[in-house]
């Protein structure tokens, strides 16, 4: 057994993908994704080697693979992501919203990912912008961030949109309008309203034959089943989901990093590894969402993993209304002088990745680890072919 802590992703992709990959049908996409996890860090996406001037210490540092899936590539965009968006906060109240729907719609939905992922988006910002404008809740045009995640906390395929709302708008006269800390629309509302929007979506895309139905979803085929299925749907109350409002606007920027580059598992919640098993932390929502450890086969653990690759080039963060691309740089300079509230100003927009590192982590990479000394690039061609790299190997 793998000693406790010290198991990565990395290593479980290594133990048990190959024999995965020789007995499962992958994408091409889940395939690519796999590649770079198990290869991240590892020289074969390239290397970068210093020399210091003052010394001649030799720094070798192993290039990423920048996968949106590998759990050791998120923390840098992460960074950069939620700096630039300090520019669009304002000193407003914002609500967390969450869409879900009904688990019977998985199978359906995992067969036809980028269909039914952007019918989420469509279906849970349509509600939020048709409510959001009704004169009867705030009447007026508000911004939203949109995330998809498709897992549970363990792993299990579980699509949801997790939306951060500003919580008021501009009305028709170009007026701020907000309700306080009460959030300006009624969960009930916000359900039926979604509910309705997303099986009218699914609906549509049946009958013009559009769906395909692959896996456990192969008994939808059949009409009356389908029929079944949208029926039962309609039936269901679906539960959306709102916390509190945020508590100023840095708590706001803070809170984006938890959800916008989050993968379906990281390595600290991986606790051991066997010859044939992986246990981690998950959450068990049946007893009150206490944290308790799981183990699954190599086998399966590689799959529920794989169910979260997204479809190639789905854009998994999207801004709308008042933070869409189009309006924020107009409107939301107009929302924050009707406020009176301060710009927040990016740190980060302008620096090279040295400056930035030194800057968020206080370590300086152009400096000698060992003297403090300049350290200078030097062509991996030249240092493998080198004498002095035989002599070191």
């Amino acid at each position: 057994m793998t000693g406790e802590c010290t198991v990565t992703i990395q290593d479980v992709f290594n133990r048990f993908y190959p024999e995965y990959e020789q007995s499962h049908k992958l994408s091409a996409v889940q395939r690519k994704a796999a590649y770079h996890i198990m290869n991240c860090k590892t020289g074969a996406f390239g290397v970068n080697i210093s020399v210091c001037e003052d010394c001649g210490c030799i720094s070798i540092h192993y290039n990423s693979c920048r996968d949106r899936c590998c759990p050791m590539c998120q923390e840098f965009p992460k960074e950069k992501w939620v700096d630039a968006r300090k520019e669009d906060v304002l000193d407003a109240p914002y609500f967390h919203v969450v869409f879900t729907v009904p688990e019977e719609l998985n199978p359906v939905i995992y067969s036809n990912q980028k269909l039914l992922y952007n019918a989420l988006y469509h279906a849970a910002s349509d509600t939020l912008s048709e409510l959001a404008a009704d004169k009867k809740h705030l009447g007026a045009d508000i911004g939203y961030i949109c995330i998809l995640h498709t897992w549970g906390s363990a792993m299990n395929f579980h699509p949801h949109i997790h939306t951060i709302v500003l919580g008021g708008g501009l009305d028709p006269k170009n007026h701020w309008k907000d309700n306080g800390e009460d959030f300006f629309l009624p969960i009930k509302v916000i359900s039926k309203v979604f509910r309705g929007k997303y099986l009218e979506t699914l609906k549509q895309l049946w009958l013009d034959g559009k769906l395909e139905f692959h896996g456990t979803a192969k008994s939808l085929r059949n009409h009356y089943a389908f029929k079944e299925l949208l029926d039962l749907c309609y039936s269901k109350e679906w539960i959306p989901y709102c916390k509190k409002p945020f508590r100023g606007a840095e708590s706001v920027i803070k809170y984006l990093g938890k959800y916008t580059h989050r993968i379906a598992i990281s390595n600290y919640r991986i606790k051991s590894m066997t010859d044939s098993s992986v246990t981690f932390t998950a959450k068990d929502y049946k007893d009150n969402g206490q944290w308790k450890e799981l183990t699954l086969s190599g086998e399966e653990f590689i799959r529920r993993f794989l169910m979260h690759v997204p479809p190639k080039r789905f854009i998994r963060i999207r801004h709308y209304g008042l933070l869409s691309s189009r309006n924020k740089g107009r409107k939301i300079t107009l929302c924050r002088n009707l406020l009176g509230c301060k710009q927040y100003i990016s740190k980060l927009k302008d620096l090279d990745a040295p400056a930035i590192i030194k800057l968020l982590y206080n370590r300086d990479i152009c400096k000698c680890t060992s003297c403090g000394g300049n350290i200078i690039p030097v062509s991996a061609d030249k240092y493998f072919t080198s004498p002095t790299h035989h002599m070191l190997c």
